[in-house]
């Protein structure tokens, strides 16, 4: 299900579910008969061009006698505009499943997560419907890949290995998925080779970084496994150390089952 709520002429028009459903059309627009309506902008707004192009999908395209310009998730016309799309990874599915990412950070990430993906075994459509759910949550939308809060929470944390002083600040959370601690950066320094205990701005400043640090934890972690088993609760609990922004860790989910066929 990409869309949680309805979209369209009255509609509720959650801004993501607008922008999934705009991304849509456009991935659409070769099986509009001509003349065919010109791209939409994904900007979660509903307005005249958006709720035209839907009657007009519907109507040529699907072959409906009318349209209500109304779209409700899991209707016809949800499973008709996933028909259309091609097979394989893109840029513009990425794009759906995190509506509200900015053009230029899924064009930032998109090579290097497919091919982190690749090299860790995150090839399974639940598997990588799970794994881009959790990264969009942590990142808000690959927005940030270092955490806004300064650390210092983390100060003395021997569970995470702060035992010096500073350490709180100096390894909070970076990467696409928020790896925080001394332990958990000396364990990806030991494991890459590369000393990021020394330089620990790297993951969040290169995004080839961030991303591989985040197929490393979730393969590390045992979070492949979790996956595969679909519990949503399991993967953000091991990752999040409790539920914090599970729903949208949940729609984000659904929107990758979606466009993966699940």
């Amino acid at each position: 299900m990409c869309i949680t709520s309805s979209v369209g002429r009255g509609a509720r028009n959650d801004l993501a579910d607008v922008a999934a459903i705009q991304t849509l059309l456009n991935l659409n627009r070769s099986r509009f008969p001509a003349p065919r309506p010109k791209l939409l902008e994904p900007d979660g707004r509903i307005g005249p061009h958006t709720l035209k192009a839907i009657e007009s999908f519907e109507i040529a395209v699907m072959r409906l006698p009318e349209s209500d310009a109304v779209i409700a998730p899991g209707d016809a016309t949800v499973a008709a505009l996933l028909a259309g799309l091609s097979p394989g990874p893109s840029k513009e599915k990425l794009a759906i499943v995190l509506p509200l990412a900015a053009g230029s950070r899924i064009q930032c990430y998109f090579e290097p997560l497919k091919a982190g993906m690749i090299r860790y075994g995150i090839t399974s459509p639940l598997q990588m419907a799970h794994f881009i759910a959790q990264l969009g949550h942590e990142s808000m939308s690959f927005l940030y890949t270092e955490e806004l809060a300064s650390g210092t929470a983390y100060e003395g944390r021997k569970d995470l290995g702060n035992t010096r002083s500073g350490d709180g600040r100096r390894f909070k959370g970076r990467g696409l998925i928020q790896l925080t601690g001394r332990a958990n950066y000396t364990a990806y320094s030991q494991f890459t080779g590369v000393d990021y205990v020394a330089d620990p701005t790297l993951l969040s400043t290169d995004p080839t970084i961030a991303v591989d640090v985040s197929c490393w934890f979730w393969k590390d972690r045992g979070l492949d496994k979790l996956a595969e088993r679909d519990d949503v609760k399991a993967v953000t609990k091991r990752i999040n150390g409790g539920y914090n922004g599970l729903d949208d860790r949940i729609q984000n989910l659904r929107r990758g089952k979606a466009v993966l066929g699940l």
